[in-house]
């Protein structure tokens, strides 16, 4: 298991973003190591665990809870067949393009160690915008960006580091629970009635994804 790539993206001002200033981050490309990867800091306030790379909307990305974003490069195939074009790596807007890594089949709450120093936990899968979509520029792609349910995994910084591409992924620590990042993301897309099971992640979960799974149960209740 490798990271292939470390990718980061400027600022870049586009018509497809409802990011304050109407720029975004979200077309990353590799860059060369070695990069240091930490805490950002709170949600709202914290923007990207990795240096030098940008999150302009910080309602909604960025923060400890998605420092960084992971996306497998075979999921990278997958979707280079399905829309019958090249997608380099980086193109979903990942700071890490993955080799052998199940990403999406990744548990809350998961760690991984990248390199020598760096930890990362696993918190929740990617959700769909329209940026992304207007980055991807392919129709009705949240719709099949979801439908697929492999959003790769937004991680948290357990131990600052730095790391290069090439540098080998080790998991240090399966929680005994069974919520994968494909649950998850089902959980709170298309399948609500699975937001119970998230609760079995506890606070590894996202903050918003462990809010809507405790709100759900209270509607319940």
């Amino acid at each position: 298991m490798t990271v292939l790539t470390v990718n980061a993206g400027r600022p870049v001002a586009v018509p497809h973003t409802d990011s304050p200033g109407g720029v975004t981050g979200i077309d990353k490309h590799p860059v060369e190591g070695p990069v240091r990867v930490a805490d950002p800091g709170p949600e709202g306030t914290g923007g990207s665990g990795v240096a030098g790379d940008a999150v302009c909307d910080l309602r909604h990305h960025g923060g400890s809870g998605q420092a960084v974003y992971a996306f497998a490069r075979e999921e990278l195939d997958v979707w280079e067949r399905e829309l019958g074009r090249p997608l380099r790596n980086g193109s979903f807007g990942e700071n890490l393009t993955t080799g052998g890594v199940d990403v999406s089949g990744a548990l809350i709450g998961e760690r991984w160690r990248i390199g020598a120093g760096l930890v990362l936990e696993v918190t929740s899968g990617r959700i769909p915008c329209r940026t992304f979509a207007g980055h991807l520029d392919e129709e009705r792609w949240v719709g099949r960006f979801t439908r697929a349910a492999a959003p790769g995994a937004y991680l948290r910084v357990i131990e600052p580091g730095t790391i290069r591409a090439g540098d080998p992924v080790v998991i240090v620590h399966r929680p005994a629970h069974k919520v994968t990042v494909e649950l998850q993301f089902r959980a709170v897309t298309t399948e609500r009635e699975l937001l119970p099971q998230l609760l079995t992640a506890g606070e590894a979960l996202h903050p918003s994804a462990l809010r809507k799974a405790r709100a759900y149960v209270a509607r319940q209740a």
